[in-house]
Formats: C-alpha cells, sequence, structure tokens
C-alpha cells in the first residue's frame, strides 16, 4: 500500500525495537520467545517499508549496554543472529533486492558471526532496491569514539576537521541521514541511537511493543510524520 502522498514518506527510517521482553512477559511466556517474535517482526516491517517507498531501514537489534545481560539471554540473541545471516534468510534479503549492512563493533562477536556478517554483506552489495542496516553491538558514543580514531589515525591536521570528515569516518558512511526514527513500547528517548545522524530526524514514540508492531502502527507513524514541518534549524 503506497501513501497518496509518497513525498511525505521517509526516505530513511530508524527504529529503536524495543519491549521484547515485556511483550512476552505480559504473555506469560519466556523472554527468548519476545526475541523470536521481535526478530520475525523485522522482516514484516521491512516488506512493508519497502512497499511504502522507504529507501533505508536502520534497525537496532543489539546495543553495547546489552552485553551485560545473562549468558542464558546472550547465548540465544547469539543464535537469533546466526539464523539471521545464515544462507537461507540472506536468500530473502536477495529475493527482496536489498543490500545489508551490519554496523557497530562487529569485533565483540565470534569468529563464526563475523565471517557470517562478512559472507551477507559481500553476497548483497550490489543489490538495488534498498538498503538494511542492522545495528549489532551498536551504540552511538562507541561509533563516535571509532570514527575519531579513525580520524586520528589518518593524521588529518585540526583545521580540516569538518562535519562531513565526521560523518564519512562513521558506519554509515555514504548514507543519507535518517528523517525519521520510531521507537516501540512506550520509552521516549533515543539511548544514542544514531547521535551524530539523528539531530535533524524527526521521532516518533509507540506504546505498541516491539513484536506486536503492526502495519498500522508503521502508518501511524507516517501520517505523524507526515504533519512535520522540517525546518533543520532555518
Amino acid at each position: 500500500m503506497h501513501s497518496e502522498k509518497t513525498e511525505n514518506i521517509p526516505s530513511h527510517v530508524g527504529i529503536i525495537m524495543d519491549g521484547n521482553r515485556r511483550w512476552a512477559k505480559e504473555r506469560g511466556l519466556p523472554t527468548l520467545e519476545g526475541h523470536r517474535r521481535g526478530y520475525d517482526n523485522i522482516k514484516k516491517v521491512g516488506k512493508w517499508c519497502k512497499a511504502k517507498g522507504v529507501k533505508t531501514l536502520t534497525v537496532w537489534g543489539f546495543s553495547t549496554e546489552n552485553w551485560d545481560r545473562s549468558k542464558k539471554e546472550i547465548e540465544y540473541l547469539m543464535k537469533i543472529f546466526k539464523f539471521a545471516l545464515s544462507k537461507k534468510e540472506i536468500d530473502w534479503i536477495m529475493e527482496e533486492n536489498i543490500k545489508l549492512n551490519i554496523i557497530g563493533q562487529k569485533k565483540r562477536f565470534s569468529k563464526d558471526i563475523q565471517e557470517l556478517m562478512e559472507s551477507a554483506e559481500k553476497r548483497t552489495k550490489n543489490n538495488t532496491e534498498g538498503v538494511l542496516n542492522l545495528a549489532l553491538s551498536y551504540g552511538g558514543r562507541p561509533e563516535l569514539i571509532e570514527a575519531f580514531k579513525k580520524i586520528v589515525k589518518k593524521k588529518i591536521p585540526v583545521s580540516k576537521i569538518t562535519e562531513k570528515l565526521i560523518t564519512d569516518n562513521l558506519w554509515t558512511a555514504g548514507q543519507e541521514f535518517p528523517d525519521l526514527i520510531i521507537r516501540t513500547s512506550g520509552e521516549k528517548r533515543t539511548s544514542g541511537f544514531l547521535l551524530w545522524q539523528a539531530a535533524y530526524s524527526e521521532l516518533h514514540f509507540c506504546k505498541t511493543a516491539w513484536p506486536g508492531f503492526t502495519e498500522k502502527d508503521l502508518d501511524a507513524a507516517f501520517v505523524d510524520y507526515a504533519t512535520r514541518q522540517r525546518r533543520f534549524g532555518k
């Protein structure tokens, strides 16, 4: 379903997928089931976004702080990531003609997951109908620290350090900034998601927990976005 006003559809949407555990708890289900259902929902929302004209979707799957969760939960999440990056799941991304980027601290993952990440990115790199950024072990501050380290390593003089230079050294280098950021599950903060990139993004907070997020919720976010006047400080 395309909106009548396609010019009001955000080109780049970021989603803070919050509430997997809460969703499971409210239904008397194990936490891990919330994560499984949350992963399933990424595929549905990705298809809806593509059909509505969104060009880039960035989803926050695992934050740098999430490493502090229980060993059991971390192990289960790693299983989900291995499945998400498996050949069968990348086949689905290939069919959709989507380019996959993994943004975050890739080196914190096990060697086998790092290899799957590399293989998935390589296989999808020439796809042309959209971009899916999967933020794993992602944090806005660690991203900026990495960018500054890269700049220092290149021995770039202080006088040459510009906003563009910092942008070009982020994990999202070469991509447009997000137009709209959606956070599910009722929390009203961005927690450092796309900290540099989101300076002028419109924010939409939705009460629905991520596994229950529907096309209706997405449409409501887009209707909300269409009413905003984006002045970019002017």
